[in-house]
Order: C-alpha cells, then structure tokens, then sequence
C-alpha cells in the first residue's frame, strides 16, 4: 500500500511537470519566472529584507523574527531534510523533463527557494502593519511555481518548502512570543 501511494505521488508529480513544460512554458513566460526564482538564489531578496527591517527601530523585532525563521528554515532544509530524502530533481529522474536554468547540484526535497521565501513571508504577512503585506505570501508563491515551471522542483517538494517555512515562521514567532510574555513588555 505504501509504495502504491508513494508511486502514485511521483507519477503525479511528473504528470504536473510534463504538462507545465507541454502547455504552459512559453517565450513570453519563461524570462519572468527566471526572473522571479532569482530573487530566492541564496535566499538573497529575503535576507535583504530582514536586514532592511533591522534598520528601523518600529520594525527591528519583525526583522530578527524574518532572519531567524529564514535561518532556521535553512537548516532544516540544507542540512537535515535533503541530506537524509536523497530526492533527484526532475531532470535526473526522467530526461523528458528539461530545466530552463542551469541544473542546481543539490538534492530536490524541500525546495529552498519555496523554503527560504515562505519562512520570511509567514512572518512579514503575520507581523508587518500593513495592508499589503499578503503580497510577500504571493511573491513566494510565484518563487514557488517557479521552481517547477523551470523544471527543477516537483510539486511535492514545493510543497514540502512551504510547510517548512510555515513550520520555521511558526517556531520563531512562538519563541518570541513566549520571550516577550516572559518580559512583561513589548521591548525586542
């Protein structure tokens, strides 16, 4: 039964991929979806962001918050999930799946680009004062549906970043609720 459900997951899985690369990709398309996973190479654009929120004492606790949910959610994709899940990307599972960008060298599952971009953006929608701060969670969901409109993810490893981010946002905001309640204030 387990292997019929993990066979039926990966057979689902490629599925979505063929049809994304059959269907959807397209001239128009694929320089903005290469556009938009740079913006989670390295997790560059969120530590950016977490850094500029340092900057400004009304946002510095959100900031901290931001740095150590994406830090967290590095680890626990970098260093203890893809070591142990071994996943091939796409690419090398099957080869008439095609990647649109150079082919990364680690393994697939948890994507960390998806990882990295919604770790910073569970914290800023929840924390950030402002009306617009549920586009940070659209912006990682385009990281994320990049990732396999570029061939280089399935599904289920998007999937498996976003639950992560959630998972390392969902830490880092019980810790420092917790820190702050202990305190007595608000200080960060």
């Amino acid at each position: 039964l387990y292997m019929n459900i993990f066979d039926w997951i990966v057979q689902l899985d490629v599925s979505i991929l063929t049809w994304l690369q059959e269907v959807v990709r397209n001239d128009f398309l694929t320089p903005i979806f290469k556009l938009i996973t740079s913006l989670s190479d390295f997790g560059w654009f969120w530590l950016f962001l977490s850094l500029v929120l340092l900057i400004n004492k009304k946002t510095r606790k959100i900031g901290k918050m931001a740095l150590a949910s994406f830090l967290l959610s590095a680890i626990i994709t970098n260093i203890l999930i893809k070591p142990i899940i071994m996943r091939p990307r796409p690419f090398d599972f099957t080869t008439h799946l095609v990647s649109l960008i150079p082919e990364p060298f680690d393994f697939s599952f948890p994507s960390g680009h998806t990882t990295a971009a919604f770790s910073v953006a569970f914290i800023l929608w929840k924390y950030l004062d402002n009306k617009y701060s549920w586009l940070f969670i659209v912006l990682a969901a385009l990281i994320g549906f990049s990732r396999l409109y570029l061939g280089v993810h399935y599904p289920t490893d998007v999937f498996g970043g976003i639950l992560v981010g959630l998972v390392s946002s969902f830490l880092v905001s019980r810790y420092y609720m917790r820190k702050q309640e202990q305190c007595g204030d608000h200080r960060d």
